[in-house]
């Protein structure tokens, strides 16, 4: 039984007590006594229960804070994250375009690492699908016919398998010291902004790409919030924030647009799951027909190279490819 409900019952038979035993038998000064042992065990009780609060300023609070947020503070539970939003294209001199909609998932797990120093941090294993809807039926689009070229072409959904940590969070920066989380509270609630500028090879774009261009270049802009007191509550093992995501990228390359000068942007909002099945039944109906293990997370020991949208288009393309080319050399 709580303490503080403990508390309550002591203070209510003790009351009953001593209006039972207001008789020369119990002296005033007893009365006094009785009470003031009542109380005492009163605010004990609800000392006792106020909620105890991670340190966000430690490294241990660093870890248990993230591990909130994007997972559970306890190995091999599986959380899932939803989004929804559009996708929009700009070109200089024209109106922005709205081209699809989006639904997409996430579900993930995490567990525990210890670095060389015995000290506990975590890593995240996890997969996701991002479905392209026509943005008027909200229907997943099978094939799309692109306004700037007047072809239609196939749609590839993004179905990225696994998507990582790198490296596991210790909760260190680069610089060795403890990280600082970039969270605001603002009154009863925290807000933790997230920017991830992405620069590297790809690979799609040939062996030289530093002298003839093709590097692959994004920004992704995340925003979560919640609850403060959820959040650093100790005993809390998961929060279930919102999270808003925007993302500012090249054109897709299953739209064919062969170096056309624009770029693309995406801006969702979602939240954390209180269960995988309460994801949206269009997106499990495209699970179960069509990415079936997408039911649960990667396993813990996942060791696998991360995929991308552009890894996953390359992947389909070569494997048709090379489909095409025994066909062709069958004949």
């Amino acid at each position: 039984m709580p303490l503080v409900v403990i508390g309550r019952l002591l203070r209510i038979q003790g009351e009953r007590f001593i209006q039972k035993k207001r008789s020369d038998t119990l002296g005033k000064g007893n009365q006094m006594k009785i009470q003031k042992l009542i109380g005492a065990v009163v605010l004990a009780a609800l000392g006792s229960s106020a909620q105890a609060e991670i340190d966000m300023d430690s490294r241990e609070g660093v870890v248990a804070i993230n591990r909130k947020i994007q997972c559970s503070t306890e190995d091999g539970v599986e959380k899932t994250y939803v989004w929804h939003g559009r996708a929009y294209a700009r070109r200089q001199g024209e109106r922005d375009k709205l081209l699809f909609g989006l639904l997409g998932m996430n579900v993930r797990q995490c567990v525990t690492a210890t670095n060389d120093k015995g000290e506990e941090g975590y890593r995240q294993v996890s997969r996701e699908i991002m479905l392209y809807l026509d943005p008027v039926s909200g229907e997943i689009l099978r094939e799309w016919e692109n306004p700037y070229t007047g072809q239609t072409v196939e749609v590839i959904h993004v179905a990225n398998d696994p998507v990582n940590s790198r490296s596991p969070n210790f909760g260190y920066g680069r610089d060795g010291k403890v990280s600082k989380l970039p969270l605001q509270m603002v009154g009863d609630y925290w807000q933790m902004n997230v920017e991830v500028p992405l620069f590297y090879h790809n690979v799609l774009g040939g062996d030289y790409q530093k002298y003839v261009g093709g590097t692959y270049h994004a920004t992704e802009l995340f925003n979560f919030y919640g609850a403060r007191d959820e959040l650093l509550d100790d005993d809390g093992t998961f929060v279930n924030p919102g999270v808003s995501w925007v993302r500012i990228s090249q054109w897709l390359p299953w739209m064919e647009m062969n170096g056309r000068d624009g770029i693309m942007y995406f801006n969702a909002q979602g939240t954390k799951l209180d269960s995988w099945d309460d994801l949206p039944t269009l997106m499990k109906d495209e699970i179960a027909a069509n990415y079936p293990k997408y039911r649960h997370a990667p396993p813990m020991d996942d060791q696998r190279p991360n995929e991308t949208s552009w890894t996953f288009f390359k992947k389909i393309f070569d494997e048709r490819s090379a489909a095409d080319g025994d066909a062709r050399s069958e004949h």
